[in-house]
């Protein structure tokens, strides 16, 4: 056993060693090209607002560098100093004493320990807010609104996830033997309900979505996708300015709820082409089907997952290996989700590639739409340059991280007409 277990330490601390390594090698890069400025970003992007750009990334690295080593250091404290066998000890004799049905212990279980992580991980949260996004100019939200969020957060991911959990350890309770199928399936069916409310339901507590003021340039988006086949619901104006400064455009939704939403602060800053050409690039997600695409990769990842944790819980190996006095299953599936770190590690690189290909088709798509890729690529020059993006990644980095390919690859692609999927 404790070879077993040096074997999984070591290999966790491989992929945590290896991330630092990648970030580290990023930063260096970047203090060796952050200066310079593209031909392609040329009278878009000045000398001084690369010189932000790159502070900004060299801040925003370094806060997540803190932020990771400071959550790494909490989950090996949580599981190798002690917590997790009390916290499991403490919440088994209150199970024993109270006579929880096995769903509401496991509720209790993981919901408090989402709460202490939420807790532990707020004072970060705020520093991102209100110190790095409201140095560099981007944070608009006030504390009040901050607090508002994280209320309204709280209390639906509360009613959500507890619906969810309810469901998920009620399914195992009463199918002992076979549970992961129906436990699949329970997951499935959250994903398509979640997906099919969230433009009505979720997003408005948070947003306000207006059609857009312009009926002339509303006219010209829906006549441009309509060539291309595409038939939305509606382009939608978010106002994310009460919050932030970034800019950004998306696509939302299947089947009779598609639709495309548009940052209001993107609004001031592109020309009606330009604009075009974005949500032509986002109904090209839509057209290629990659948001089904996503959800049949994700699901069928959570199928091979549910069929893997169905058979590592069945036994008291997790228990033992990580030396808890009483096995749980609850304490089983903590213990499972930190050794699947590891797996999903590799996964996350996969599924990057992946997105990198569909935002390619989406470019691709968007080029064949407008006629030339000439406007997409111009908007995304102004996107990189209002958002501080770094223009300079480095490649290695880019392809374990980035889950779209780097601006000044697509800008020069679309400048050229090349077409890259």
């Amino acid at each position: 056993m404790k070879y077993q277990l040096l074997i999984v330490i070591l290999l966790y601390a491989f992929t945590e060693a290896a991330d630092l390594l990648l970030g580290y090698l990023n930063l260096r890069h970047l203090k060796k090209h952050g200066q310079d400025i593209p031909p392609e970003f040329e009278g878009s992007v000045t000398a001084e607002g690369i010189e932000k750009s790159r502070n900004y990334t060299f801040v925003k690295s370094k806060f997540e560098l803190c932020s990771s080593v400071y959550n790494q250091i909490i989950t090996l404290v949580f599981i190798f100093g002690g917590i997790l066998n009390y916290y499991n000890n403490l919440l088994f004799d209150w199970q024993a004493e109270y006579n929880w049905p096995f769903f509401l212990w496991g509720l209790i279980f993981i919901m408090l320990l989402s709460y202490g992580k939420s807790i532990l991980s707020a004072p970060f949260n705020l520093y991102n807010i209100f110190g790095i996004e409201k140095r560099f100019g981007f944070n608009t939200m006030t504390f009040k609104l901050w607090l508002f969020d994280t209320a309204k957060g709280f209390i639906i991911s509360t009613i959500i996830f507890s619906l969810l959990l309810t469901g998920a350890f009620w399914l195992v309770d009463k199918m002992p033997g076979d549970w992961w199928l129906p436990v699949w399936g329970c997951f499935l069916l959250f994903s398509l309900v979640i997906i099919y409310i969230a433009p009505y339901v979720l997003e408005p507590m948070f947003n306000k979505f207006t059609p857009l003021d312009d009926k002339n340039l509303e006219k010209i988006i829906k006549t441009t996708l309509q060539r291309a086949g595409i038939n939305i619901r509606g382009v939608y104006k978010m106002d994310a300015s009460k919050r932030t400064r970034h800019s950004n455009a998306y696509f939302t939704g299947l089947w009779r709820v598609k639709r495309i939403v548009v940052f209001d602060n993107l609004l001031e800053t592109m020309s009606n082409e330009e604009l075009v050409a974005v949500l032509a690039h986002e109904a090209g997600h839509c057209k290629k089907h990659h948001v089904f695409k996503n959800l049949l990769l994700f699901e069928a990842l959570s199928g091979v997952a549910a069929f893997g944790a169905y058979h590592a819980l069945k036994y008291d190996y997790l228990t033992r290996l990580f030396g808890l006095q009483h096995d749980t299953f609850f304490a089983k599936l903590i213990l499972l989700g930190f050794v699947a770190t590891i797996f999903f590690w590799t996964v996350s690189l996969v599924f990057n590639m992946i997105s990198r290909r569909f935002e390619r088709e989406a470019d691709d798509f968007a080029m064949d739409v407008i006629g030339s890729g000439k406007p997409l690529a111009s908007a995304l020059v102004k996107l990189s340059a209002d958002n501080l993006s770094n223009i300079h990644p480095q490649p290695l980095y880019a392809m374990f991280h980035y889950s779209h390919p780097p601006e000044l690859e697509r800008v020069r692609a679309l400048n050229a007409g090349r077409r890259q999927s």
